[in-house]
């Protein structure tokens, strides 16, 4: 009687040894926290529009006339990093990371769902951070303009109007 040779039995699926269903959860969660660092500034508590406005205003003015009178300006403040900020960095590493995940799962033959849903998420939360920021600056230069146009009336004394 020779050896007998036995076939071991395939390893039933397990869904977390793959690459692309990490992909999935990776692009999910990076999408997630972009959506969190948009919309987590929003609750916090914050002075009005008006006031937000009025203070650049002031802090111009300021800063004219110290400049005017040969004085040096004033230190800005430096405020603490929140939590939101180092979102600004994680967020779109995470969505990179998935969609090369994608890409590992796609090469190493998985099933093409995981690598298609995994690069579509990864691809979103990259792409929805770059135009989140992009309408933020385009925001910002808009309300710098308005204001540079109305320094005029900082520096009138009232009688000139």
């Amino acid at each position: 009687m020779g050896t007998q040779i036995t076939e071991k039995s395939p390893s039933p699926f397990n869904p977390f040894r793959t690459w692309g269903l990490w992909a999935v959860a990776l692009g999910a969660m990076s999408l997630v926290l972009v959506l969190y660092q948009i919309f987590a500034p929003m609750s916090e508590p914050s002075p009005s529009v008006g006031t937000q406005i009025g203070e650049i205003a002031g802090d111009m003015k300021r800063s004219a006339w110290r400049s005017f009178f040969g004085l040096s300006n004033e230190a800005a403040e430096v405020e603490p990093a929140t939590s939101t900020l180092y979102l600004l960095y994680v967020a779109p590493v995470m969505g990179v990371a998935a969609i090369l995940l994608s890409l590992v799962s796609g090469l190493v033959g998985e099933n093409w769902r995981f690598a298609a849903y995994g690069t579509g998420l990864g691809a979103t939360a990259v792409l929805f951070h770059f135009f989140w920021w992009l309408a933020l600056l385009v925001c910002g230069v808009l309300l710098l303009i308005a204001i540079i146009e109305n320094l005029g009336s900082f520096f009138s004394f009232g009688f000139w109007n």
